[in-house]
């Protein structure tokens, strides 16, 4: 049986919905639906291109906690509460993944789970070297 690595960032959330920031099974690894929600405040609450920065770092260091790093993203998934700050949000995530490229998908969504939030993000990466799960 493979091995499963577990994050955890202390989101209120997670214990609740019982769920894990980011898991690592094998080369895959997994980062859940994350938000710019830090100790019950939302940092950059009314940017878009600040949340999503916020929301990128998170992920980088969770994706390190696990032995990965960005340039193991192979699929963001980004959704938005406004589709029209489209340009603020692709240009933090251009910010981070310029030169790795990975697909990628925007989708406006009716709400976020608070409503000073407006972007959440998902990936997904490959761990290069490692033999397939």
């Amino acid at each position: 049986m493979t091995e499963r690595t577990r994050v955890f960032t202390g989101s209120p959330w997670e214990p609740v919905v019982g769920y894990c920031r980011a898991i690592r099974v094998g080369d895959r690894v997994e980062v859940a639906g994350t938000t710019a929600m830090k100790e019950g405040e939302v940092i950059g609450a009314g940017s878009a291109y600040e949340q999503t920065k916020t929301i990128l770092t998170t992920i980088e260091e969770a994706l390190h906690q696990v032995g990965a790093n960005l340039t193991d993203v192979v699929r963001t998934r980004m959704f938005v509460t406004d589709i029209s700050k489209w340009e603020e949000i692709g240009k933090a995530h251009g910010e981070f993944f310029k030169d790795i490229q990975p697909v990628a998908t925007m989708v406006e969504v009716r709400a976020l789970i608070d409503p000073r939030l407006l972007v959440e993000i998902e990936a997904e990466a490959v761990v290069s070297g490692v033999g397939s799960c």
